[in-house]
């Protein structure tokens, strides 16, 4: 499945077709030999000294207590347990990518520049990047709100690449949204020419997405969801 040592490995996060399909490629990828690096997007880059610590110890930890160590919130994680317990038992450095909602936010207010991020952004991206959060949003976000949250986002792509930068050349696996893992506006963009010539972005999308902005696509079935607008346009009860 996988014919670059830098893999960008999209996903829908609640779709469990996919990534029964993506475990499987990760399985047949170290049944070559390879011992790529594995980069998550559900781990806080702030937690990667906690996640270490834990790396460190004899015996090693569980997927679990790794989870634990990472607090992170809002994930289904019966979905990234088994990509745990597969880079614990071949030795996999496990990278923690994302950034977190705590430092989002400073960076909203205070911009990318100030927490050590690339500020030059080209238009084209963090224009696209406010529209896409718009458009997730429902329509219920202002664009100035918008554009403001755009900067988080590209804060955490610029967080992926130098992850999948740094470990390049033993080989990485990164575990993101689709979102992140877009050429046009997402972590290759981001990425120096060298890395992104030994990248592959590969969106793992459902067979109704009209998005085409990968280096390869694999298309599952819908997952029957509800629809995630109506909660949000609900008005809200007074007090």
């Amino acid at each position: 499945m996988f014919s670059k040592p830098v893999v960008l490995l999209g996903e829908v996060h609640d779709n469990t077709a996919q990534h029964a399909l993506r475990l499987q490629a990760f399985r047949d990828l170290l049944a070559t030999g390879a011992r790529p690096a594995l980069a998550l997007e559900q781990f806080d880059r702030d937690r990667q000294p906690a996640l270490d610590r834990l790396l460190a110890q004899t015996p090693p930890p569980d997927a679990d207590a790794l989870i634990a160590a990472a607090g992170a919130k809002g994930w289904t994680w019966d979905h990234y347990r088994p990509f745990l317990a597969l880079a614990l038992q071949h030795g996999l450095p496990i990278v923690a990518v994302n950034v977190g909602r705590d430092e989002a936010r400073l960076i909203m207010r205070e911009g990318l520049a100030r927490h050590g991020f690339d500020a030059d952004v080209p238009a084209d991206v963090l224009q696209a990047q406010a529209l896409d959060i718009e458009a997730s949003h429902c329509g219920m976000l202002d664009q100035a709100a918008a554009k403001r949250m755009a900067l988080s986002q590209v804060a955490r792509d610029q967080s992926m690449a130098r992850a999948l930068r740094t470990h390049a050349d033993r080989g990485v696996v990164l575990l993101a949204g689709n979102g992140h893992v877009r050429t046009d506006i997402g972590v290759p963009r981001w990425l120096d020419a060298a890395t992104r010539a030994r990248s592959e972005a590969i969106g793992v999308l459902e067979v109704d997405d009209t998005l085409t902005a990968f280096d390869r696509r694999i298309y599952t079935p819908v997952h029957e969801r509800p629809d995630p607008c109506e909660g949000m346009r609900k008005p809200k009860p007074s007090s």
